[in-house]
């Protein structure tokens, strides 16, 4: 019974400190993740305009005008950016964002898949290990780009896919990310990023028209790629504040299961020992008897 008594007893002591290193982390996440939010909000009203004009750019631009990062061409060969955690213990964040690659590359790309003709680039520890472990074609430049997370760092990996589909090593080039809502909710999402896609026409809208100083050639070999790296940007805030929600909400959540463990596990120790005194008393009861008798 005493072994009994002792092996209960260090299951508490090991949920307690099991608790206490979730319910740090919590913490940890919570602050985290207050700068991330605010990174991603400031962000996201820029990016969605300069997008929007970009769009709205190479939908009203004539067909013969200079715009190679825009040139639709039959999809032979994609290249598929998901952004995942370097950590784990963020709940089913990284699966979640490795199941949507692996679903678009085996329907909407199957037949590319099947000449492997699908390459990932991926940004962050852990898809890059998922990839390279399951035998996919990986570009293993800038998956370590949480380490040092900024936009000069994002830039070259954005710089690359630009360049590589310049070059026509991909046709199609396609970001795998999390979109944050909330510490709670995340949006896992699949967007186009080469050939910059046409924005899409409203019923009754009326067609953009700009006045371009300098020439229109001119302003966009400028600011495509600043667009672009800052679509990549924006996408890496959403990741990082999408991972650090997901986390804060995992550790809150195994801080209570590890609360309901306890409870449990005390109840479990009271009767255990409940159960051990009354056969020291029915020991020392039948002893007394026995003498008396």
């Amino acid at each position: 019974m005493s072994g009994q008594l002792k092996e209960v007893r260090n299951r508490i002591k090991s949920v307690t400190s099991t608790q206490q290193i979730t319910k740090a982390m919590k913490m940890v996440s919570a602050a985290k993740l207050r700068r991330a939010q605010d990174a991603i909000i400031q962000m996201r009203p820029y990016s969605r305009k300069m997008q929007e004009m970009l769009g709205n750019i190479v939908s009203g631009s004539s067909s013969d005008a200079n715009m190679p990062l825009a040139d639709e061409r039959p999809a032979e060969r994609i290249l598929m950016i998901p952004i995942t955690s370097d950590r784990g213990l963020c709940g089913g964040y990284n699966a979640y964002v490795i199941k949507l690659t692996r679903e678009i590359i085996t329907t909407k790309y199957a037949a590319q898949h099947a000449k492997k003709n699908v390459t990932i680039l991926p940004l962050g520890k852990k898809g890059y290990e998922y990839f390279l472990r399951n035998n996919y074609k990986v570009v293993d430049n800038y998956w370590n780009i949480f380490a040092d997370l900024s936009f000069d760092n994002v830039r070259k990996a954005a710089v690359y896919a630009q360049q590589a589909f310049l070059n026509k090593e991909y046709d199609r080039v396609e970001l795998v990310y999390s979109q944050f809502k909330n510490a709670g909710t995340q949006i896992f999402t699949a967007e186009p990023y080469l050939p910059i896609p046409k924005a899409e026409k409203k019923k009754g809208a009326k067609s953009s028209d700009f006045i371009f100083e300098p020439s229109m050639g001119v302003l966009l070999q400028e600011l495509m790629p600043k667009i672009l790296n800052t679509q990549v940007f924006k996408a890496i805030l959403d990741a990082n504040a999408s991972e650090h929600g997901a986390r804060m909400t995992a550790m809150d959540k195994a801080s209570e299961n590890a609360n309901d463990l306890l409870k449990s596990l005390k109840i479990s120790y009271n009767r255990a020992r409940q159960a051990a005194i009354t056969t020291e008393l029915t020991e020392i009861v039948s002893g007394a008897a026995a003498l008396q008798g």
